[in-house]
């Protein structure tokens, strides 16, 4: 038998929710399919849980950075404790989201997806569904590594769920998954290794601002070495050997845990789009700028299984999904707006971005670069920080294009230049901002 939807969505993700929840209210018939969990990446296996095991490392880290200055005694990580602690929030996620879900009108399957003609998808133990519209929300995966023992790595999902911490890690690939994981890991009395192919770490961010990190990391007890070429992974039975090239000359890392921080693609594969006649871009779903596929008008994509402009963040996805609901319900082009986006590697302290890099900005023409060492800044000071930065970049009239921080809330302070950016605000406005004092944020209109 099959049900006709007006509106199927692939993937419980907040792009898939919030749509669905959208054309639901609207008055549309609405299902939509996960195999996993209800939640997505971000809420069960990502942001979440990992800010949630972060607290625990930033209470060590504070208690270490003013230890000779107050504050006395041993602080440590009871990983297990600290597991429950994120659990506390995870494992009622998926009952709460199917719950809303339903309570909006919309269907809640589970089971794998897979398309079978144009306007029909085949779900496992479900059956078939005929469709008016559908939306591709299925997020990312790890990308796959293709060496000897790469079938040894634990992906960022296990490193969330383990249930004890090994004492030796070695991270593969230097992006956010490894940083902000051997900022925990180190702070939880691992001994931590990032091994990055490249001479440039987190490519996305200010690279003054990225070097600064890495000094921090390294004082934190994290070992980075780049352009490092991965041979293989030997060993078994939590033993691992991972043998490298460096300049040439061979090495190896002995760990008890090898973790893939090597980059997410979209996580689409299994849906034959060759029956739907859907194409694929840059390994995404190739959408419009409205996010409609061009060659099966009936299908939408929103987050990070489309190749669209927008950076592969929730926020991102949230807006994406709920702009895709509203092109399908009232058949617009409204195309979304990534301006002002920011983007943050919680580390500990963060590092945090927002608009145009430097060398972006000075492609378009003329700009204002302030750079600022705030190491010894009071914020920083009272905390016992010792590395902190921001750089602040303006167009010929004033108007902020980028902001880059580092330090202590710089995920916090980072949210105010997003507002400065997406309202087209000049220094002179932003530095005319009354902050309450002292606050980290007072000290904005001194990094200009």
């Amino acid at each position: 038998m099959i049900d006709t939807l007006d509106l199927i969505v692939i993937g419980a993700g907040m792009a898939g929710i919030n749509a669905a929840k959208k054309c639901s209210k609207a008055g549309w018939s609405v299902a939509i399919v996960d195999e996993l969990p209800y939640g997505g990446t971000c809420a069960l296996r990502g942001c979440d849980p990992k800010k949630m095991l972060r607290a625990g490392a930033e209470a060590v880290e504070a208690a270490q950075r003013l230890d000779g200055k107050g504050v006395v005694g041993e602080v440590r990580i009871d990983w297990p404790a600290l597991t429950k602690h994120k659990e506390s929030f995870t494992d009622p996620v998926p009952e709460s989201i199917e719950g809303g879900l339903s309570d909006a009108g919309v269907l809640c399957l589970r089971g794998r997806a897979r398309f079978i003609a144009e306007n029909r998808i085949a779900i496992d133990g479900n059956g078939e569904f005929a469709f008016r519209h559908a939306l591709i929300a299925t997020g990312a995966k790890p990308r796959p590594l293709d060496f000897p023992g790469a079938e040894q790595l634990i992906d960022s999902t296990d490193f969330l769920n383990l249930a004890e911490l090994p004492r030796r890690i070695v991270f593969v690939g230097g992006g956010y998954v490894s940083f902000e994981f051997a900022h925990i890991a180190a702070r939880a009395g691992a001994q931590v290794t990032i091994l990055d192919r490249g001479s440039q770490q987190l490519k996305m961010f200010d690279p003054d601002l990225v070097d600064m990190l890495l000094d921090r990391s390294r004082l934190a007890g994290i070992e980075i070495v780049t352009e490092a070429a991965l041979d293989r992974i030997e060993g078994a039975n939590g033993k691992h050997r991972v043998a490298y090239q460096k300049a040439g000359e061979n090495h190896i890392a002995e760990a008890d845990l090898v973790v893939h921080g090597a980059g997410r693609v979209p996580a689409i594969d299994q849906l034959d789009f060759t029956a739907a006649g859907i194409e694929i871009e840059n390994g995404g779903v190739k959408v419009t700028p409205w996010l409609q596929s061009p060659s099966n008008s009936r299908v939408f994509a929103a987050g990070d299984a489309a190749a669209s402009p927008g950076k592969p963040l929730t926020p991102v996805a949230v807006f994406e999904g709920k702009i895709a609901a509203s092109n399908m319900l009232k058949d617009k082009r409204t195309a979304p707006d990534y301006i002002g986006v920011p983007s943050v590697v919680f580390t500990i302290p963060e590092l945090a971005r927002v608009g145009l890099l430097e060398e972006e900005a000075r492609e378009r023409g003329e700009v204002d670069v302030s750079f600022t060492d705030t190491s010894s800044w009071f914020s920083q000071k009272r905390l016992g920080e010792s590395h902190a930065g921001a750089k602040i970049i303006a167009g010929d009239g004033g108007q902020i294009l980028g902001a880059h921080m580092f330090g202590p809330d710089a995920a916090e302070f980072i949210n105010i230049f997003s507002l400065a950016i997406k309202l087209g605000l000049t220094v002179k406005q932003v530095k005319s901002m009354p902050a309450a004092y002292p606050t980290g944020a007072s000290d904005i209109g001194s990094m200009f």
